[in-house]
């Protein structure tokens, strides 16, 4: 996808495409591409994750004024994960984007979800540092608040593991307990894979950036499959 096609596509003209390009710049890229001009996308990651955070905590924190904070970082959970910015990135063609080595272009399953979830966070991370906070807000408004009314209609937001502790304290006479099964991907953003066990017997598993992430993804496949 050429540059222009995806700020076409995101309704942002970059004044300095080199944070685009720096964007879309997957580490791997650079080791069969060590003459590209452009850094890898790790930092603009960083930053953006932070912009994202602050952006979607402050509209949350004034769109519901009633709410309690708890709810409220509920609802931000479901918005940011991993998965809803990967299906983000999808629905803007980022995933076709990105720039990759030829082993990591050829993955399709988990990791590749990873990778265009960071490239989403690093892209407001470029916004930013083009235009300042107020367009990188605007950008986080149209694409990623636009999901609320889904996540709400979908209750992805509700406390998984609160309800899945109570069914099986009800029906099993046991509370679950989860095992952190792997962690993969660099130190500063880890991908970890969550065990949910009912008396030592695994129910289901998750993923997510944190432990937390894991454990509710894998409370919510397990209702599901109760359900």
């Amino acid at each position: 996808m050429k540059l222009k096609e995806l700020q076409s596509k995101i309704k942002y003209q970059f004044k300095n495409e080199n944070f685009l390009k720096e964007a879309l710049t997957h580490r791997s890229y650079l080791n069969e591409n060590p003459s590209w001009h452009s850094d890898h996308n790790e930092r603009l990651e960083y930053l953006g994750d932070a912009v994202l955070e602050l952006a979607v905590t402050e509209e949350l924190y004034h769109r519901f004024p009633k709410k309690e904070e708890g709810e409220l970082t509920a609802l931000r959970a479901a918005l940011v994960n991993f998965q809803m910015l990967s299906q983000l990135g999808q629905e803007i063609s980022l995933d076709k984007a990105v720039l990759l080595s030829r082993g990591e272009a050829k993955d399709t399953g988990r990791a590749r979800q990873v990778i265009t979830a960071n490239a989403f966070e690093a892209l407001i991370g470029a916004i930013y540092l083009d235009s300042g906070y107020e367009a990188a807000k605007r950008f986080i408004l149209q694409f990623v608040m636009n999901k609320l009314d889904e996540v709400l209609k979908n209750g992805a937001f509700r406390d998984a593991k609160s309800m899945l502790q109570e069914k099986v304290q009800e029906e099993l006479k046991t509370t679950p307990s989860y095992r952190v099964l792997s962690q993969t991907g660099p130190e500063h953003k880890k991908l970890f894979k969550v065990g949910v066990y009912f008396n030592n017997k695994l129910a289901a598993t998750g993923e997510g950036m944190s432990k937390q992430e894991a454990e509710t993804e894998a409370a919510r496949k397990a209702l599901e499959r109760a359900s």
